[in-house]
């Protein structure tokens, strides 16, 4: 059993890890729910009452999920701060139990300088959030002047408990997150080379489907990577293991991506346009749907085989003479006189293989891996030597803070002044439906303002919430059937609801809603008040409190969605010319600048505007043609910011590989599209404005030709060629679907 045994638990490990990156939803999913049975188990050894429990489970449940802040001294002060703004919250809606018109201004208030406070970062943030959860609990539970002690009690104890499952029973460091999403980012990486050798294998009737597996694989491993960039400042030991690690887990993603579209054109699609990795739903090009095979394309799959055995190696295992020997072979790709005969596709999947096994190899150095250097080949000791050279020459830059609106115009204080008009509405809204229960109304206005910056998005959430409530209702009704008066049954399962609910948070709005009103269910049959025609009201209120929401966004100091996308993908523009004119520059000859934080720059924009897009791709949009033109658009971006992100890779080459020259007729060549870039930019932002794309030659033919004692033309610079005309004829294939006009030039 135990032979048997052994891989199969690295290989569940490995699979964990890649489908919950940093395991962050399951510790918040058990942390909450940790809290919460803690809670109930001291207060219930207290002789609390059952009102009293639900009041410290929600009270639990707040404290924990409430901090978001990632350092655990500061974690420890926000939550002793937030005890007192829970009670003193707690007893202003007690004080104005029965005063019903100055409650509600008084809550109105509240819900202004909750969302205001978000301004002040991370603290501000959560102080603001329990303040607000804490009002609703007074208002669920009934609580009134008299009560407040045993409320005390309750709250006070819910957040020692909170305290206790945070720092001693399921203590997290930045280190060790840092640690399990370097494990995820491996396990992920392994993922995508396994869906990568799929679909080199697939036939027919499967290539489509293997190559949605290779862009999901692909997007997944990036969503990764962004999430290693957001904790390494705490997470590692200094400043240059961040970099360090920074640049490998960059190097790794865009090797792996490289490899993709090699493979892709192995099947025999040799002129693949890069959107094909991008666009969801595209189909794999015309004359790629044919496997390959025959001797070459026959160790191409051992090879990739063996790439991604050396991946899910762990880091801190030796290699031994066989692992050795096969990293030999794989780094050898990188040399032409050890490319096997092949057609010139599959040769560029092998020299894919050899970069991605170098940056394997870097990012195993990087997170401390053994060196295993006695049994190293020529080339293995030779990208050893790149990459200690590399590390030699990471600098820091010191950023730029960015201006800083003011006035109305500061999201926070626009959100604060447009969730207070739509809070108001929906108490008003509300009371009309049920003088009791009023307060549902206000919380979905709440929460669809959370985390979103447009009409559109807000409009999103609410659908999504309320379709999630009305699932949730039926999954209440049934099961308030089936528990009936079982108490502890009710609990168990309103502990497993709640964990349910924190981890699916970040997958699906609609499965963390439904969670939300099962667990409601639940928690009025504990409290003797479940009837059908409570859970109805759930789903009035719901509707009621996201319509609220929706009026206030769209006639309240708006964003529109298309304002807000434009905005976004202005920025994206400017990340996108930043890092070719950057790149181009240093290829050119120019002095080196810090490439990696310009494309993680980019990445992070790109990912904004993915985000505000949603609305518009949204399945249940009508205007179809409008949503397949802004998938088109985000895919047309992705594939420009790939080729850009693998451009500022070569040039950061150039200080340790004398291998590689600098060019300086690249500068000229490449100026058309930092044009074009301009161009889009400018009528994104100003729609009189009347910029046009110029387009001609390639890029390569501006080059001119090759004078004496110019550097002939090799392999890193026709790829770099390859990538300056991809990103040009992608940069001139967004004038169409954004409405610049073009200006042909001649050749």
């Amino acid at each position: 059993m135990s032979a048997a045994g052994g891989p199969v638990r690295p290989r569940l490990r490995d699979r964990v890890a890649a489908s919950d990156p940093g395991l962050l939803r399951l510790t918040a999913g058990l942390r909450t729910a940790g809290s919460i049975a803690l809670s109930v188990a001291v207060l219930a050894l207290l002789g609390t009452d059952l009102t009293h429990l639900v009041a410290g489970a929600l009270a639990a449940m707040v404290s924990t999920f409430a901090i978001r802040e990632k350092q655990r001294g500061r974690q420890a002060v926000t939550l002793a701060l937030g005890l007192p703004v829970a009670l003193a919250s707690m007893t202003l809606a007690a004080a104005l139990h029965r005063n019903v018109i100055a409650g509600d201004l008084a809550f109105v208030a509240l819900i202004f300088c909750a969302v205001y406070s978000r301004r002040f970062g991370e603290r501000g943030t959560t102080l603001g959030l329990i303040g607000f959860q804490i009002y609703f609990m007074s208002l669920f539970v009934g609580a009134t002047v008299s009560g407040l002690p045993e409320l005390f009690r309750s709250v006070a104890v819910a957040f020692g408990c909170s305290a206790v499952v945070r720092f001693l029973l399921l203590p997290e460091t930045p280190t060790g997150v840092l640690q399990r999403l370097r494990e995820a980012f491996r396990a992920r990486l392994a993922q995508l080379l396994s869906a990568q050798l799929d679909l080199l294998d697939a036939g027919p009737g499967e290539a489509d489907r293997a190559l949605e597996q290779v862009r999901e694989g692909t997007a997944r491993l990036h969503e990764t990577a962004l999430l290693i960039q957001g904790r390494l400042d705490i997470g590692a030991a200094d400043e240059a293991e961040a970099r360090l690690v920074q640049r490998r887990v960059a190097d790794a993603e865009i090797a792996a991506e490289r490899l993709g579209l090699s493979v892709l054109r192995a099947r025999g699609a040799e002129r693949v346009d890069t959107l094909a990795m991008h666009l969801p739903g595209a189909p794999v090009p015309s004359g790629g749907r044919q496997p390959v095979r025959d001797a070459a394309s026959e160790t191409l799959r051992r090879d990739l085989q063996a790439l991604r055995l050396l991946v899910v190696r762990p880091v801190d295992q030796a290699a031994g003479a066989s692992v050795a020997h096969v990293r030999n072979r794989l780094l050898g790709y990188r040399d032409e006189e050890n490319l096997p005969a092949a057609a010139p596709p599959v040769q560029d999947v092998f020299r894919a293989v050899g970069e991605a096994t170098r940056a394997v190899l870097g990012l195993r150095i990087a997170l401390g891996g053994a060196q295993d250097e006695a049994d190293d080949s020529p080339a293995t000791a030779r990208s050893r030597e790149e990459l200690d050279a590399e590390d030699a020459v990471l600098d820091a830059e010191e950023e730029t803070p960015a201006e800083e609106a003011t006035g109305l115009r500061r999201p926070t204080t626009r959100a604060a002044v447009q969730v207070a008009v739509g809070s108001a509405l929906a108490m008003v809204g509300g009371e009309l439906l049920s003088s009791d229960r009023w307060y549902w109304a206000v919380l979905t206005c709440w929460i669809v303002f959370l985390n979103t910056a447009s009409t559109g998005e807000i409009l999103v959430k609410g659908y999504r919430r309320l379709l999630g409530t009305v699932l949730g209702v039926l999954a209440g009704i049934l099961l308030a059937g089936a528990v009936g008066q079982h108490t502890l049954t009710a609990f168990a399962l309103v502990l497993l609801f709640v964990f349910a609910m924190f981890y699916s948070a970040p997958l699906s709005y609609t499965l963390m809603s439904f969670f939300v009103t099962a667990a409601l269910g639940l928690l009025y049959t504990m409290l003797h008040t479940y009837s059908l025609s409570v859970l109805v009201l759930r789903i009035e209120e719901t509707a009621l409190g996201a319509a609220c929401g929706v009026i206030a966004a769209a006639f309240v100091l708006p964003v529109h969605t298309d304002r807000r996308t434009n905005e976004l993908l202005a920025t994206v523009l400017e990340r996108l010319g930043d890092v070719t004119r950057s790149a181009v520059d240093q290829l050119s000859g120019g002095p080196p600048v810090e490439l990696l934080d310009e494309a993680r720059d980019l990445d992070k924009a790109l990912a904004d505007l993915r985000a505000a897009t949603q609305p518009l791709t949204h399945p249940g949009t009508p205007l179809r043609a409008r949503r397949e033109n802004a998938r088109y658009v985000v895919a047309l971006l992705e594939t420009c910011a790939y080729h850009a992100r693998t451009l500022g890779a070569t040039a950061e080459l150039l200080p340790t590989h004398p291998s590689i020259a600098a060019d300086p007729r690249l500068r000229g060549a490449a100026g058309r599209i930092a044009h074009n870039i301009d161009a889009i930019a400018a009528h994104v932002t100003d729609e009189h404005a009347k910029d046009e794309i110029e387009t001609g030659p390639s890029i390569a033919s501006l080059l001119g030709p090759s004078g004496p004692g110019t550097p002939r033309y090799g392999r890193i610079t026709d790829r770099v060629l390859r990538h300056l005309q991809r990103l040009d004829e992608g940069v001139t294939g967004l004038a169409r679907p954004l409405g610049v006009p073009l200006r042909a030039t001649d050749g």
